[in-house]
């Protein structure tokens, strides 16, 4: 038996390379947007990537003061500043252990009015109750409360209630008016 020679492989450096065309390179000098970063952060940062844009954050609420002085006729309800309202995370558990037990008809639903703005009370009396809030005899158990200020006057609370070992979200927009927290939004999951 004789071997048959084995098709021959080209030796890549003795082969030569294909030509490719060359092309000209331009240079274009851009005026940078920004002062150069230095220090550790500029190695972190793409040039090509835009910088992000900044959080929103809502304006100043109109202040008592601010109306006093446009006219001295005014009447009704005036914007609380935060040094004349009380503890919020209180006003954030009232307000949810209040509304839960109406809904659950513990309570009579007037007393929800008191605490919450008209709109919020109308969709709390016209609304739907939650199942789980509605049924059964267990009581509901609201756990800490946490509290969001992002304005002057304006606190985001939001806690979890439980019943029968389950848990619901339940949030609530409270607003300075007239020296006390009113409930502008109220979220029950």
């Amino acid at each position: 038996m004789t071997a048959s020679p084995e098709p021959a492989v080209p030796d890549p450096v003795s082969t030569p390379a294909p030509a490719i065309p060359l092309r000209t390179l331009r240079l274009s000098i851009v005026p940078a947007l920004h002062p150069p970063l230095t220090g550790p952060a500029a190695a972190l940062v793409d040039p090509a990537t835009p910088p992000p844009r900044p959080p929103h954050r809502p304006g100043p609420r109109p202040t008592p003061e601010g109306r006093r002085g446009r006219s001295q006729d005014l009447f009704g309800p005036a914007w609380s500043l935060r040094d004349d309202l009380p503890d919020p995370r209180a006003a954030g558990r009232l307000l949810f252990t209040t509304a839960l037990e109406a809904l659950a008809g513990r309570r009579p639903l007037t007393q929800v009015q008191r605490l919450t703005s008209p709109g919020v009370y109308a969709a709390v009396v016209s609304g739907r109750r939650p199942a789980w809030c509605a049924a059964g005899t267990t009581p509901l158990l609201v756990g800490p409360v946490h509290v969001c200020e992002p304005v002057d006057g304006v606190a985001e609370v939001s806690a979890v209630a439980r019943r029968s070992g389950r848990a619901h979200a339940v949030a609530a927009r409270l607003e300075g008016v007239g020296g006390r927290w009113r409930c502008t939004a109220l979220s029950i999951g």
